[in-house]
This record gives C-alpha cells, sequence and structure tokens, in this order.
C-alpha cells in the first residue's frame, strides 16, 4: 500500500478550527501531523489519534528541519491554524516548494502597527492611532486622539487585551497592565502597545479566500469597556451600497498589505465617514464563524484553506441561499457550577442548529478574561433570512442557565 502524505500543521487552535483541519485532510487521503512544543495543549491529538512532534515551533530552523524529515515521505501541504504561526508554516512551504501566502507580509501584517502604516499609505481609511511604549506615552496619545480611545497590543488575537478608556489615566493603567502581562499563548508581549482613535459605529467582519469576498459577517459585542464577542450573523443585513462599500474596503486592505493568498478576517466599523477598517487578521475567522458561514452558504472554508495548501481549488460556489447566527454563553462571574439548566429546551427549539455547553455541574469557571476563553458554550441556528435565525439564536441562548455557587462574603 502507498504510504499517506503528510499534511503538515505548525501548531494548532486550542478552540474552534483546528481539530477539523486534521479532519478535512484525512477525509482528503491525506496524514495530518502537528507539529507542537506542547502537544498537551490540544487534547484531540490523542482523542483522534493525530500524529504529532514535539519541537521548538518558535525557531524556524526546528520547523524546517521537521518538515525536511517529513518531505522525504512526500508532504502535500504546509500550514498553519494559529495565527502565531502562520508566517512560520508558510516560510517551510515556501522552502519546500509548496503553496502558501509570503511569510514576509504574514508578519508585517500580524504586527498591528505596521499594518497601520501600510494600510494608511496604501490609501485605507483606519483610526487615528499612536504606538506608545509606557504609560506616559498613552496619557500623551489620549490627549491628542481625542478621548475615548482603544488600548490593545501590537499582535495578539480575540480580543485579548482590548480595552476601551474613557480617561488618560484609564489609558496610561491599561498600557501599563499590557506591559506586564503575556499573550494569550503565556509569551511576554512586545514593547510597543497602540493607542487608538475609537471608531464609532456597528462593526463586521468580511470573509476573503484570496481576494475573493465569501461575505460580510455582522459581529455582536459585549458592554463597554471591553470588545468580547457574543455573537456573529452571516450574511450581514446590509444595503447593497453599504455591501459594496464595505467589501471594497477589505479587498484594497489586503493588497495594501501584500496579501491575497488564502483566508483573511478583515474587521471594520462602518462610521458616519464610511467603512474604516479595524485590522486584518491573515487567517480563518475565528469565534465558529466557519461554522455560521458553512450553515448559511454550504461554503466549508476550513477545507477550502486545506485545499489551497495542497495547491487544489478551493470549493467557494455557495450551495445553499441561508441566513445562520451563533449566539455565545458568557461567564459573568467566576465560580463553582451548581447546575446546567435549559439544554433540552434550546435544542428543541425552532431554526436551531446546534447547542454546545462545554461547563458541567462540579466545573469551576475560573477568573473572567474579558475575551473569547469567558465563552461556556453557544447556539447557532439557520433560518431563511437573518433577522429570523438572530432571534433564534437569542431566544436559545437565553433559554440556557448556569448556576453558580453565591458568591464568597466579604
Amino acid at each position: 500500500m502507498t504510504p499517506l502524505r503528510w499534511f503538515v500543521l505548525v501548531e494548532s487552535n486550542t478552540t474552534g478550527s483546528g481539530r477539523r483541519f486534521c479532519a478535512v485532510a484525512r477525509r482528503r487521503g491525506l496524514r495530518p501531523v502537528v507539529l507542537a512544543a506542547d502537544p498537551g495543549r490540544y487534547p484531540y491529538l490523542a482523542e483522534d489519534g493525530v500524529d504529532h512532534l514535539t519541537l521548538d515551533t518558535g525557531d524556524q530552523d526546528a520547523v524546517d528541519a521537521a518538515c525536511d524529515r517529513f518531505a522525504r515521505d512526500g508532504v502535500a501541504g504546509v500550514t498553519s491554524s494559529s495565527e502565531y504561526f502562520i508566517a512560520a508554516a508558510a516560510a517551510a512551504a515556501a522552502r519546500l516548494g509548496l503553496p502558501g501566502p509570503s511569510a514576509a507580509a504574514i508578519r508585517e501584517c500580524r504586527a498591528k502597527d505596521r499594518q497601520r502604516a501600510l494600510l494608511v499609505a496604501g490609501g485605507v481609511a483606519v483610526p487615528a492611532f499612536r504606538v506608545v511604549d509606557g504609560p506616559a506615552g498613552a496619557v500623551d496619545a489620549a490627549g491628542s486622539l481625542g478621548l475615548p480611545v482603544v488600548v490593545k497590543p501590537v499582535a495578539g488575537s480575540g480580543s485579548v487585551g482590548v480595552r476601551l478608556c474613557a480617561t488618560a489615566a484609564e489609558a496610561a493603567e491599561a498600557v501599563a497592565a499590557l506591559l506586564a502581562g503575556a499573550d494569550e499563548r503565556g509569551t511576554a508581549r512586545e514593547r510597543r502597545v497602540l493607542v487608538e482613535e475609537f471608531a464609532r459605529g456597528p462593526e463586521y467582519s468580511v470573509e476573503t479566500i484570496g481576494t475573493e469576498v465569501v461575505g460580510v459577517t455582522r459581529k455582536h459585542l459585549g458592554p463597554a469597556p471591553f470588545f468580547v464577542e457574543t455573537g456573529h450573523d452571516f450574511p450581514a443585513p446590509l444595503a447593497d451600497a453599504e455591501r459594496s462599500a464595505v467589501e471594497r474596503t477589505a479587498v484594497r486592505a489586503l493588497r495594501a498589505l501584500g496579501l491575497g493568498w488564502g483566508a483573511a478576517h478583515t474587521e471594520l466599523r462602518v462610521t458616519r465617514r464610511g467603512p474604516v477598517l479595524i485590522e486584518v487578521n491573515p487567517r480563518l475567522a475565528g469565534g465558529m464563524i466557519t461554522a455560521v458561514v458553512e450553515e448559511a452558504a454550504g461554503i466549508d472554508l476550513v477545507a477550502c484553506c486545506v485545499d489551497l495548501a495542497c495547491g487544489r481549488s478551493p470549493a467557494l460556489v455557495p450551495t445553499r441561499a441561508a441566513a445562520a447566527s451563533i449566539r455565545f454563553l458568557v461567564a459573568e462571574r467566576a465560580g463553582p457550577v451548581t447546575a446546567v439548566r435549559g439544554i433540552p429546551a434550546a435544542q428543541g427549539m425552532p431554526d436551531v442548529r446546534a447547542v454546545t455547553v462545554t461547563v458541567a455541574p462540579g466545573a469551576r469557571i475560573g477568573e473572567l478574561t474579558q475575551s473569547f476563553r469567558d465563552r461556556l458554550g453557544h447556539v447557532i441556528t439557520r433560518a431563511g433570512d437573518v433577522a429570523r435565525a438572530a432571534a433564534a439564536a437569542e431566544s436559545a441562548r437565553a433559554a440556557i442557565v448556569v448556576d453558580q455557587s453565591p458568591p464568597a462574603a466579604g
């Protein structure tokens, strides 16, 4: 029997699409292998029997050497489902003569301060911003930009460390906290922080493969001062002219950044002056948006990425004309879980396609992070129009209640 060709993944998502990359590769007749510094971060490797190799994935030479080893038996593609390792995977793919994005363009894009500079040079509207290296710089930036301002790390994902600051003192405090902490993978942050103008208006994201727009997603956020995503609707309820303007802005941004191969998730806000680009993420959307797109349009974005990495044409023609929504169950406080109620009721509601809850009685919810890590589950719905899908998702989420022990006195 001819051995299966390897499909190499450099690290993985801890939640979301990482597991699906491996499943899709297997469906394509390939043998997935995950290169990881700590394979224990990904329980699905053991659960699904996925091959893995332990190495320092922060060392490009080590990644290249591992890919060379697998290339002896044949490598169909090299990629990553983790934003932090897409550039390393791209460099390894190029070295083997395999398809992939420009590693240099990915690195430039992932540094949000550098990304902003390139977007400005390309004529793309972005919030006014400053790059600071300490609390004093944050105070100066808040004064020049005008309050409120948004403080965010120059690298990261999932809204970790992003905060809306109403005063200069809050901005200084937020910058100091970022510089003293680590990112969501436990790595020390860059000694640079973005302080930017707050773009007022509803938020959307444009999902693209190459420079082809798959669709526009409406994003729902939790209460300020944080930017926790609480849900998504696809396709976004936009007038044709507004949708076209949002899509054009996203594609113009990709070109300004030297991107245009593979998946990108571009976030924008529609303000009084039109679409303002918040950031381009050179990867698939997180927040289960890929599942929502598949429900609504029948397009499997994970499969598109696997196919592209192997030199195959992605299947981007919609096979369904529906609408879909997701709403997240988000923790409100830390503490022990005593009961989870309402799951069967939510599952039985009209238009509900999936209900997932990741906590059970006896679990303990840790200290809140004000990011995607505070999610306790989700519901996904599908309907003939986006208003109905969104209403169904809201109702199903509201039916699920996570009971906790009362907070400790004092």
